[in-house]
């Protein structure tokens, strides 16, 4: 009868009566098979996007039959490495020399396995159809103190939803060990923080008229002083009209509102562009009777029907004559090459004894603006940058004076 062999390290199973004179032999043969089941340890290469099939041979020392398994080699993409099916046995798989270990799988020819999570030595057995990882979360016993090393446990260890209130003894956390950027809003609860809780600022308690207050990026008064009440009693009197303004006898002071007249656009082409804003502001003057002065309200430029033909400049907006200029603007240029950037917008500036309130000029490019009507923009409504029709007319400037003490 022939000579049979085991299903798992494929040992001769000789017959009585069989391969005499050769018992000695195939028995210390079938010691060493044993003997590299059991301590036997061979490096194998990996092979980067393929198989590496590994062999248990019948009388043959064979890689599949090692205890010890160290595999080497650097993988870019998936890759696997195959045991024998049908066979029961243990392994340790030293996967340290592995580079990208995370696209190795190790499994049976037909059946399953794992997929190496890190470069370390993993322990796994095969159950004759599928191989299975021997992972730590799978293994009994207990993690007591007197198996941690002092300061063995490192912040990142560590998970901030562990760190709960029955963890935590009374009185624990002192002053030092809270940081002021976690006490946030959020921390706090409504109506907690008292008079008593806030530190006190330079500002004296009191009641304070028509008041001048400093607040600083957090919301705290850090200065407080009485001033002069506002103005009463300001109306217009004054709009968008050449001629001479002649203040009322009883008014001290006059506010201006000015803009100068918006640039005419170019004609149509790939180049039309519109004409440029003309400034515009808010002033105030000290003013006492008797007080006249010339007032002139710029036009508009007129657009250029004619094609890629530039547009007329606006005029001006004055208040005796230089006192407070909104200067006109530009004309849009007519550009065959394609250019549609509008003209230049125009300024405000004023002169003793104006004092400027507000520059609203750089306002016109983000806002549709208007302090009263009419007045909206001050740019041409010429072609190019948003404005209805190529060689349209810049908009007439404006200005409004208000006084004070009207009744």
């Amino acid at each position: 009868m022939t000579s049979a062999y085991s299903t798992d390290l494929k040992l001769e199973l000789m017959v009585t009566g069989e391969n005499s004179g050769t018992w000695g032999n195939k028995t210390n043969k079938n010691l060493e098979l044993v003997q590299q089941a059991i301590a036997g340890y061979e490096a194998v290469a990996l092979s980067d996007g393929g198989t590496v099939t590994l062999a248990m041979t019948q009388e043959t020392l064979s890689n599949a039959r090692n205890m010890v398994l160290k595999f080497t080699g650097t993988l870019t993409t998936a890759s696997t490495v195959t045991i024998p099916d049908g066979i029961e046995k243990f392994y340790i798989f030293d996967l340290s020399a592995v580079t990208g270990v995370t696209n190795l799988t190790i499994k049976t020819v037909s059946g399953t396995g794992f997929t190496a999570g890190e470069a370390a030595i993993v322990a796994a057995y095969s159950d004759g159809t599928n191989l299975n990882e021997i992972a730590l979360n799978t293994l009994g016993g207990t993690i007591a103190t007197a198996q941690i090393d002092d300061d063995a446990i490192t912040s990142a260890k560590i998970s901030a939803n562990q760190v709960v209130t029955a963890k935590i003894a009374d009185n624990a956390i002192t002053t030092a060990k809270i940081s002021a950027l976690q006490v946030t809003r959020e921390k706090i609860a409504d109506d907690a923080v008292g008079p008593d809780q806030l530190s006190n600022t330079t500002v004296s308690a009191g009641s304070y008229t028509a008041a001048s207050i400093t607040v600083d990026a957090q919301g705290r008064l850090t200065a407080a002083s009485s001033g002069a009440a506002g103005d009463s009693n300001i109306f217009p009197v004054w709009f968008s009209v050449n001629g001479t303004y002649t203040a009322n006898p009883a008014a001290n002071k006059i506010y201006v509102y000015a803009a100068g007249g918006g640039g005419g656009a170019s004609g149509p082409g790939p180049g039309q562009s519109a004409g440029g804003y003309g400034g515009i502001g808010l002033a105030v003057i000290p003013v006492s009777a008797p007080y006249s002065v010339p007032v002139v309200v710029g036009t508009g430029g007129p657009g250029n029907p004619s094609p890629n033909a530039s547009g007329t400049a606006g005029n001006p907006t004055t208040f005796n004559t230089n006192t407070i200029v909104a200067s006109a603007g530009g004309a849009g240029p007519g550009i065959a090459n394609g250019n549609t950037n509008p003209g230049p917008n125009g300024t405000f500036t004023v002169a003793s004894p104006a004092t400027l309130v507000k520059d609203y000029t750089p306002l016109q490019n983000n806002v549709g603006f208007q302090l009263f009507p009419g007045a909206e923009g001050y740019r041409s409504k010429g072609g190019g940058a948003g404005d209805p029709a190529p060689g349209t007319d810049g908009q007439d400037g404006g200005l409004v004076i208000y006084e004070n003490n009207q009744g």
